[in-house]
């Protein structure tokens, strides 16, 4: 098929997406039915011309499987072409052949924009249904937080994603530096940027500058000290966003100067730089002479620690309405960021990439993101069925709860949606179980109980290595 419209588009696929439901629990108001819609998925293929050819792994059989795929514990394709095959004999159809070529193949087809548009949408479909009571002071607040992950040594993978510098070639791995915006309210991913590891403008301060457009005037944006400068919060004050950062490690405070507010707590003018490295000097001259901002020494509380004393730098200069106290507490949970890429490293295994070219890790990456905004969503609909705020919710709980559920409700009727209906409320109360404590206070020593395996650690390129055993054996 060609180019289609949405009308005929939907028309044409209702099978597909009514398969899609099923496999996602979508009927009614089972999980993932108001994230991943009929509506995001066609708007996304329509948007992007994606052609619709009558195949086994059509477009959205493609993404189910690639979802499934990274939903599982061994993320192997073959392991997921298998469970195409199962579907396909339940429903009394011919199995289909358990090669993966045509599964890969299906997945190189589609564009790279269909991904990331579907889990941004899934994202703002979420933050959109966001709870009043969820919000800091009726406020939306993102967290800006990066990471790196890696994948297979592939020489196209090494010249999109060098390995770090330091590392021998043929020993390392190339990595990619991700950077992502978070919704503190409900843990969604709103935004997220890739690129290489190393090089200029592949920093998180650099990243940031493709992702401040989601930030809207009235937000505020959470971030640690590395986005401390001078330029950055001027440009998102100029943009009516608000900043909470801590004070970077090459400025002093000096409570004596400026408009106090209180015991370490003042407003103070910061002088333009007379050097930065992104805009010309004719840019730079136009810029205003100072920056005014207020520095708060506040105290975040650990209990059964020792109190930690930082200096919190914001442009929230009312300190009636914003007191230190709030900003401390602010301030501190910004470590949900560092919560939410481990739930999206560890939990979800993006830690190490599969895919071998980069276009297929960037999708990989993107579908990592689908699958976290999904359960995301359920965390969200079982918070608004009860008291818990969806930050207060084991995000590993509800995989395990919905791994656990899923063949049941799975399993039922088409027609008896009463049960199935049931069995999703019941999956809610179980979600809502699964608390979790306030885990910014949280200590535990990085260190091992068992070592590792005692295998020598790589030096030389693996086939230099293969080279040596053989020529020792003879």
């Amino acid at each position: 098929m060609g180019y289609f419209d949405q009308g005929w588009f939907r028309q044409r696929c209702q099978g597909q997406f009514l398969f899609l439901k099923r496999q996602f629990l979508q009927d009614g108001r089972l999980p993932f039915g108001d994230a991943l819609s009929e509506t995001i998925v066609a708007k996304a293929l329509t948007d992007h011309a994606v052609e619709w050819v009558d195949r086994i792994y059509s477009p959205l059989v493609t993404l189910w499987i690639f979802l499934g795929q990274v939903l599982s514990q061994d993320h192997s394709c073959r392991a997921a072409v298998a469970r195409l095959i199962a579907h396909r004999v339940s429903r009394g159809q011919s199995p289909c052949s358990a090669e993966t070529g045509a599964y890969c193949q299906a997945r190189k087809r589609l564009p790279e924009q269909l991904f990331s548009d579907v889990a941004r949408q899934t994202g703002g479909a979420l933050e959109a249904q966001t709870k009043d009571r969820w919000l800091w002071n009726g406020r939306r607040v993102l967290v800006y937080d990066g990471s790196t992950v890696s994948m297979p040594d592939t020489p196209e993978n090494q010249q999109a994603y060098p390995q770090p510098p330091q590392q021998q070639p043929g020993v390392g791995f190339p990595l990619a530096r991700i950077a992502a915006f978070f919704s503190l309210s409900c843990g969604v991913v709103v935004d997220l940027a890739i690129c290489r590891y190393a090089g200029k403008g592949h920093s998180e301060l650099g990243m940031l500058r493709t992702l401040w457009h989601n930030l809207l005037a009235g937000d505020v944006m959470l971030a640690d000290r590395y986005m401390c400068t001078w330029h950055e919060i001027f440009l998102l004050q100029e943009r009516g966003v608000d900043v909470v950062t801590r004070l970077s490690v090459r400025r002093q405070a000096d409570f004596r100067r400026g408009r106090r507010l209180g015991r370490g707590d003042h407003i103070v003018r910061w002088q333009r730089p007379s050097f930065i490295r992104s805009i010309d000097w004719q840019t730079l001259q136009a810029l205003p002479e100072f920056l005014t901002v207020r520095e708060t020494r506040v105290c975040v509380e650990q209990p059964g620690f020792r109190s930690r004393t930082m200096i919190v730098v914001t442009t929230l200069w009312d300190a009636e309405q914003v007191t230190a106290s709030d900003l401390a507490e602010l301030y501190r949970a910004r470590w949900h960021a560092e919560l939410d890429l481990r739930s999206l490293k560890q939990t979800l295994q993006m830690d190490i990439l599969r895919c071998k070219t980069p276009e297929l890790v960037r999708k990989e990456i993107w579908t990592h993101i689908l699958a976290y905004n999904l359960i995301r969503t359920i965390i969200a609909q079982a918070a608004c069925q009860h008291d818990p705020e969806p930050r207060s919710i084991s995000f590993q709980g509800a995989i395990q709860t919905l791994e656990a559920f899923q063949p049941l409700i799975a399993f039922q009727g088409e027609d008896d949606s009463t049960l199935r209906l049931r069995l999703y409320q019941q999956l809610l109360d179980a979600v809502a179980t699964h608390r979790v404590a306030d885990r910014p206070d949280r200590f535990e020593p990085r260190q091992r109980k068992r070592t590792p395996k005692k295998y020598d650690r790589m030096r030389k390129p693996r086939h230099e290595v293969k080279r040596d055993i053989l020529s020792g054996l003879t």
